[in-house]
């Protein structure tokens, strides 16, 4: 898909070979691992109440609703396009100096505790913590219009029936909370139980209140493992799990070691029509080897494949930083090639 210009929120699918990319993520799945498509890139051009506005030097220059922050980025290699005056108007920068605090932020300006940032129709909240993170990974929002446009294709095929979501290692829910608000019954999975608090935080400021979501602290692995014995199965599956973790006993995920058993369980939960998205922020992995991953476990399954990485394009130059590497799968029909850039659209 060619880069949709102007519009606020769009995202972009681009490929180096664009037009055999668009070939091959039509081809069948269930063929063969060969099947899978080219290596692709998901870009988004961020939404209004985020822009990525510069980078270079191993730092990014990013606004959050009305925060202005100055975080840690390894891969921008290049010299940043904005002068000095426009980082200084930072409201805060990440040091990582404060190992004793906890608090490794120099706040240049006043910062709330917490304030909103609004996407896709729902309200996250926003807080400088103890590492770099904000609670909120703008690159994934064109995953986040895709599994919209899939629970509402899915939606308008069911004689009353809500898609079923399976969010794990759900983190502070927005995959959860935009997949309630287009329809569908959530499950939502992460380890961190403060991780699960805060994502309440968000539903409440989204006024999801009353949204079909079971909020659930507990060990990814386990949680599937139950849910294969259960029975239980879903129309779209989101996996996003960290390199190294803790479960809330103590449970020890190593994302090379345990995510091939965790997605062979994945793949038992998978209803006849769905979606399986799995998304990883594993520097020295490739996409081409979890889309293998995906393609071996999914092999006699009729489906489309997009593999690749996610991409934030700076809002006022051309340059993209790499986030993370993604894989998809769908047997829904028509969900092999969607639209991006307009949250309200429908199937």
């Amino acid at each position: 898909m060619q880069r949709l210009p102007g519009i606020a929120g769009s995202a972009s699918r681009l490929s180096s070979t664009e037009t055999d990319a668009v070939t091959a993520s039509a081809r069948p799945a269930s063929a063969s691992v060969a099947s899978l498509p080219s290596l692709s890139i998901l870009e988004t051009g961020g939404f209004p109440d985020y822009r990525l506005l510069d980078s270079g030097n191993g730092r990014k220059l990013e606004k959050f609703g009305r925060i202005i922050v100055d975080r840690p980025e390894p891969q921008a290699l290049w010299q940043p396009g904005l002068g000095h005056d426009r980082w200084a108007a930072a409201h805060a920068v990440f040091t990582g100096d404060d190992e004793e605090t906890g608090d490794r932020w120099r706040r240049d300006k006043r910062v709330p505790e917490s304030w909103p940032v609004a996407v896709e129709n729902v309200t996250l909240v926003a807080k400088l913590g103890g590492f770099l993170h904000l609670g909120i990974f703008p690159e994934q929002l064109p995953h986040w219009q895709w599994a919209t446009e899939t629970i509402q294709r899915l939606s308008t095929s069911f004689a009353g029936e809500r898609p079923r979501v399976l969010n794990l290692f759900g983190y502070t829910g927005a995959a959860s909370l935009i997949a309630a608000r287009a329809g569908a019954d959530v499950v939502h999975v992460d380890a961190s139980k403060k991780s699960v608090t805060w994502a309440r935080e968000n539903q409440a400021a989204s006024k999801l209140g009353d949204a079909p979501i079971r909020w659930i602290v507990d060990d990814a692995r386990k949680f599937v493992a139950r849910e294969v014995r259960r029975g239980r199965r879903y129309h779209v599956i989101l996996v996003d799990p960290p390199k190294f973790g803790r479960g809330p006993d103590g449970e020890v995920w190593e994302l090379m070691e345990h995510l091939p058993p965790l997605l062979k369980d994945c793949s038992a939960l998978l209803a006849p029509q769905s979606s399986l998205v799995l998304t990883a922020y594993a520097i020295r992995a490739s996409a081409l080897s979890f889309g293998q991953l995906l393609g071996e476990l999914l092999q006699g399954r009729a489906g489309t494949f997009d593999v690749g990485e996610l991409a934030i394009r700076e809002h006022e130059g051309h340059r993209r930083i790499p986030t993370s590497l993604f894989a998809r799968w769908s047997s829904i029909e028509g969900s092999n090639r969607p639209t991006y850039g307009n949250p309200s659209h429908g199937p």
